[in-house]
């Protein structure tokens, strides 16, 4: 148990370390000392390409149409957008502040061609969009469950309701982490689940031969880190990717997507693609013969120490419980609420009502510790309103109609190629660049098509190939536990089966249902 705790610390440091834009990225491959210069030597590189990219982008249509305006917004805004993606992708600023740039950069350039008053309020306004208060009161329920151990107990009872043989205690990590991930960040769901699946490994190997379970701890651990990478894609407040595609899509196309319609697009993916994940991993858990009877009394052992619920937890789980069930039935709850309080409220005001609602009761009950709150990444709000404020500079400089057709040209016609090439795109990408700036790119760039970004969506979640690809990932092989060779093998697999199911599933179900 002790080595589990201090597999927990590790993992915590470095899902710190990975979530840290300045000052570098540890690298779980090149010794700390070779990291910290290759992490400046890459954020400077960043920097200098990225400002002068931008500053090419911008000046090239003073000199090919110097009596253009249209053109030349346009090209301002498609440079202020290319610095910030380079940025975002290389690190070079913290990407709180990158995403700081249009409140600058939209006033200054003139963006909107309306003054420097309209030009201010198209960059300051998206900062207090809905979604930011959506995404700040799941922030702080999912605390809530951190603070009070209710994730915990979700997680290990989910387990033990999938069984206890080899095989299902494997699909009872990752589905438990997959199901905990759907409500609080992937990051904090790694840090909680790694120590619940150490523990069990090392009260497993007790009962082992001298060799131990190598085979079937590295799939468990791997297990935490694909669940809480995939399980965010559930919901709409399960990953900071899902908000800025949901306020995207709402912002340039008016049409509202409401929290239950998008979990009816993504819950039927992760219910196809996490059986793929688990026969992955199967593959290498097999190789050793795990003692069913001490997988069982390990959970027990777990699942006793938790004891009964506490006043906090209780108070946590029915309020979780409430927001839950206000969001899922929030299109029959919404007409009759705007009724009765003379109110016009649209989905997302409502969500965001819900949410921080919740979230208030939560800290008025003393459900959310202050360690906690303090520790919650605030800078992820700030990521979501640069994300929303660059789009809509975008948008009033005329930019994301070219980048749409010279991309949909590019593609092709057919819907088909569109789904292919958007699912390879996003998968890709995430493995080289942030989640969040992955998404930013391609909902700007990608048309205006509910099933291509839903899909791009999805695929900003499915990197389980590098180390470094997502804190889960860091976080698992920080560990020590999990060879680098085999995370290679399941990741390239994982990787093409995504882009493959992706491509699937966005012609066979969302384009059908969604289109």
């Amino acid at each position: 148990m002790r080595q589990a705790l201090g597999g927990a610390q590790l993992s915590n440091q470095a899902g710190r370390r990975c979530m840290s834009c300045w000052g570098g990225t540890r690298c779980p491959i090149i010794p700390a000392d070779e990291a910290s210069c290759v992490a400046v030597i890459v954020r400077w590189t960043g920097l200098l390409i990225g400002a002068g990219a931008a500053l090419a982008l911008g000046l090239l249509p003073l000199l090919l149409a110097p009596d253009a305006l249209q053109v030349q917004r346009a090209a301002v805004a498609g440079a202020v957008a290319l610095l910030m993606i380079v940025w975002w992708c290389t690190g070079a600023l913290p990407m709180a502040l990158t995403a700081c740039v249009p409140l600058l950069a939209w006033p200054l350039l003139g963006v909107s061609g309306g003054g420097a008053v309209a030009d201010l309020r198209l960059a300051a306004e998206p900062f207090f969009d809905s979604y930011t208060g959506l995404y700040l009161g799941g922030m702080t329920i999912g605390v809530a469950m951190e603070s009070s151990g209710l994730h915990r107990r979700i997680a290990l009872r989910v387990m033990h309701i999938i069984g206890t043989s080899p095989a299902r205690l494997l699909l009872g990590v990752l589905v438990a982490t997959a199901l905990v991930s759907a409500w609080i960040s992937n990051t904090a769901t790694a840090v909680m689940m790694l120590p619940i699946a150490s523990a069990l490994v090392l009260q497993m190997e007790g009962t082992a031969s001298k060799r131990g379970l190598p085979a079937f701890a590295t799939a468990s651990l791997l297990a935490v880190a694909y669940g809480a990478n995939v399980g965010g894609i559930a919901t709409k407040i399960g990953s900071a990717t899902n908000s800025i595609f949901a306020g995207h899509w709402e912002r340039t196309s008016g049409t509202p997507l409401a929290f239950l319609t998008y979990s009816l697009a993504a819950v039927p993916f992760l219910l196809l693609f996490l059986p793929l994940v688990w026969w992955v991993l199967w593959r290498v858990a097999r190789r050793d013969a795990v003692d069913a009877e001490a997988a069982d009394t390990a959970l027990r052992e777990q699942l006793g120490a938790l004891g009964k619920m506490g006043g906090a937890e209780k108070r946590t789980a029915l309020l979780f419980t409430c927001a839950c069930a206000l969001w899922i039935f929030g299109d029959l709850l919404r007409p009759a609420l705007n009724a009765a309080c003379a109110w016009n409220l649209e989905a997302k005001h409502y969500e965001a009502l819900v949410s921080l609602s919740v979230a208030t009761v939560l800290v008025l009950l003393r459900c959310v510790s202050w360690p906690l709150f303090r520790s919650m990444p605030f800078s992820a709000l700030l990521l979501l309103g640069g994300s929303f404020s660059m789009a809509a500079g975008l948008k009033a400089g005329g930019a994301t109609e070219a980048a749409a057709a010279g991309f949909s040209e590019l593609m092709g016609t057919t819907a088909s190629l569109q789904m292919l090439v958007t699912a390879a795109a996003a998968v890709l990408l995430s493995a080289l660049a942030s989640n969040t700036a992955t998404i930013t790119l391609l909902v700007n760039v990608l048309p205006l098509k509910l099933p291509l970004m839903l899909v791009a969506t999805f695929g900003c979640s499915c990197d389980f190939m590098l180390p470094a690809g997502t804190p889960p990932n860091a976080i698992v092989y920080s560990t020590g536990r999990v060879p680098l060779r085999t995370m290679l093998a399941c990741g390239w697999r994982l990787d093409l089966a995504a882009i493959l199911v992706l491509w699937a599933y966005g012609c066979f179900v969302i384009q059908p249902w969604f289109g």
